[in-house]
């Protein structure tokens, strides 16, 4: 990280997203996520970059946010910016967030099931549009508008870029940096910095004390790890691999990705590829269905699948039990569950290490 100080413009570049500020002239202001934080003097202009850097600049707070899904969603709430935000796409399921956070996603208007289409997002109202996709098609489904469009109908887009930019970095993602940089971006944009460093602090605590409790452990001793993810079908396995959030998520908690050779993240593999790697544990990546009793029943479903299906029931993860019930979400989404997530898998594999 990068930091210039001063009386005149601050520079911080954290992860690769630059963040710009006006330095001094703030001190004493509110950064709590309220009207007097977010109206603070010395919080902005800000600026954000997206995946091939270019720049977006904020001179204030926006006032009227669309998420793409449930992922930006949960971040702003998080952040406590929920109230800002007019509409999503991807909502998340009843059930899917924690707590508290499980009521206030609910409230917020569902612009879409999927992708938001391109005449309902520009005529949304919004002042940003929170993109967590950037180029990709998910199945084909979905017509993003033009940088011209956006402009026109007064709406900034930003990025999260731990996944929107994923496929474009180079080498595999091993923490979760670019993670913790969409947070700290968010929260300068949103003008909840500090809760933004409270998040980022909690999921840097989480993932120590793991790496302490588990760093006297060989590399070659690690066990193998493979993320079946059966909502994305079974003819074909989908390989999770290298330049996906959950690789970081995988490796951090001490196992090794059976698709860490794979320098994308994700492709379509064959049964063949999972059998020869043969895996000591198995991650069941179910969905949450919304409610607890359906997503129980799915995991049931992806386990007896495994246990019943010719190509499958010989590996030793299936002969030996080896499975874990993480939802895909809390894995494969950048949020602050990655760090929890990293937890659960650790303890799983080294239950007398992690607590």
């Amino acid at each position: 990280m990068r930091i210039r100080t001063g009386w005149g413009p601050t520079a911080v570049v954290v992860g690769g997203l630059l963040v710009t500020g006006c330095g001094g002239g703030g001190g004493g202001a509110a950064d709590d996520g309220s009207a007097a934080g977010r109206s603070a003097t010395g919080r902005y202009p800000v600026t954000v970059t997206d995946c091939r850097g270019a720049g977006t600049t904020f001179s204030r707070p926006p006032e009227r946010i669309v998420t793409s899904n449930a992922s930006s969603l949960e971040l702003l709430l998080r952040l406590g910016a929920g109230d800002r935000v007019i509409g999503t796409g991807f909502p998340p399921g009843p059930g899917t967030l924690p707590g508290a956070l499980d009521a206030q996603g609910r409230e917020v208007a569902v612009l879409s099931r999927s992708v938001i289409p391109k005449e309902k997002l520009l005529a949304s109202g919004a002042d940003l549009y929170i993109d967590t996709f950037a180029d990709m098609r998910m199945n084909g489904v979905g017509d993003a508008p033009s940088e011209e469009e956006f402009r026109a109908a007064g709406i900034k887009r930003i990025y999260l870029k731990s996944t929107a930019c994923a496929a474009q970095r180079e080498g595999a993602v091993t923490d979760l940096s670019a993670v913790e940089a969409d947070i700290t971006a968010l929260g300068e944009v949103t003008g909840t910095r500090a809760k933004a460093a409270r998040l980022v602090d909690g999921m840097k605590d989480k993932v120590r004390a793991v790496r302490k409790a588990i760093g006297n452990v060989p590399e070659a001793e690690r066990p193998t790890y493979f993320f079946f993810d059966y909502d994305a079908g079974t003819k074909q396995p989908t390989a999770l691999c290298n330049r996906q959030v959950a690789h970081a998520v995988i490796t951090l908690a001490g196992a090794r990705n059976i698709f860490a050779d794979c320098d994308t993240t994700y492709k379509q593999v064959g049964w063949e590829d999972v059998l020869s790697r043969d895996p000591d544990w198995i991650q069941l990546g179910v969905r949450n269905r919304g409610g607890r009793a359906a997503t129980e029943k799915a995991f049931g479903e992806a386990r007896r699948w495994l246990e019943t299906n010719p190509a499958t029931k010989g590996l030793k993860a299936v002969k030996e039990g080896h499975f874990l019930r993480i939802r895909s979400e809390r894995t494969t989404i950048a949020g602050v569950e990655n760090a929890d997530t990293v937890e659960r898998i650790a303890h799983t594999l080294y239950p007398t290490k992690v607590g």
